[in-house]
């Protein structure tokens, strides 16, 4: 694709005096280690739609942490590819600055744990490139105008694709609302902490936590508002919605706050945050939350 040589063969976007690194990631970044982590955590989709694309899913890139003695760099591939074990392969797609041992249009392998970022790009839009938006958010909003112009791509919300599992927060979240579409009462009321989220009320309504029946009644109560409720007024219609979760706030070593942002076919754009839980069973979600909460123990 035309732009994206024009963007990658350049290293960086320029205009007068502001330039953006294609490759940069600073030590300490708390946004960029973020992005990464969503890119690793994220990974099996890039896999799966390399192996398969979607109808309009026409270019496919990967970034990799490249490493030349002393000097660490970031560099994207061009033409990815998996062997059996996992390791991927591709050309260099930009320019290389810190380290001299490779050098642009290179064929090269690595190991899967280097990688960074991956993206794709589907009917024009920008889909993972979590530390291309990473770097696109700290601009002010008449640079966001001319970095997107730049690169000749579309960057919306985006769409995360997180395992719908409880390893993760947002997997936790993921599996609420794809039961939610499934309609699937159970598999909903498995994503769900009950427990917790009737401490949290009470600990809110500042009534006595510690007698644990208390706590266990108030939990029994909540688990049944929330079926009765999605019996009665059925499951939210979630089927079309493109879903990412954009920050993280973490209250304390097993509770996580998530902010997701939700796009509609309409292009309504919501974003709610949603506290979760840490439990022996993995992470579940309590609910949306509009205040400050008590700690979470």
């Amino acid at each position: 694709m035309g732009f994206l040589s024009r963007f990658f063969g350049k290293g960086s976007l320029e205009e007068g005096k502001k330039k953006f690194s294609l490759g940069y990631i600073p030590k300490e970044d708390a946004q960029m280690n973020w992005a990464m982590e969503k890119a690793r955590l994220t990974l099996w989709y890039f896999e799966a739609q390399l192996k398969r694309p979607a109808p309009g899913q026409d270019y496919f890139s990967i970034k990799v942490m490249v490493k030349d003695q002393d000097q660490v760099e970031h560099l994207w591939l061009t033409a990815p590819d998996f062997d059996e074990e996992g390791n991927l392969y591709g050309k260099v797609g930009n320019e290389p600055v810190q380290v001299k041992s490779i050098k642009l249009g290179q064929d090269i392998g690595i190991g899967r744990a280097l990688i960074s970022d991956w993206m794709i790009v589907e009917q024009g839009v920008l889909l993972g490139g979590y530390t291309i938006r990473a770097i696109r958010d700290r601009l002010p909003e008449m640079e966001k105008q001319f970095f997107d112009e730049s690169i000749g791509i579309g960057i919306d919300a985006g769409a995360d694709h997180f395992v719908p599992d409880f390893n993760t927060p947002e997997g936790a979240i993921t599996a609420l609302e794809e039961a939610y579409i499934n309609e699937d009462l159970s598999a909903a009321v498995s994503c769900k902490d009950f427990y917790e989220e009737a401490r949290l009320l009470l600990a809110h309504l500042d009534l006595k936590t510690t007698d644990e029946s208390f706590i266990q009644e108030t939990s029994e109560a909540l688990e049944a508002a929330f079926i009765e409720g999605l019996t009665s007024y059925g499951m939210p219609d979630l089927s079309q919605i493109k879903r990412a979760f954009s920050k993280r706030e973490q209250v304390s070593e097993n509770s996580v706050i998530v902010t997701e942002v939700c796009t509609f076919p309409n292009g309504l754009v919501t974003e709610q945050r949603l506290l979760t839980f840490k439990t022996r069973e993995g992470w579940k979600v309590i609910g949306v939350i509009k205040e400050n909460i008590a700690s979470s123990s």
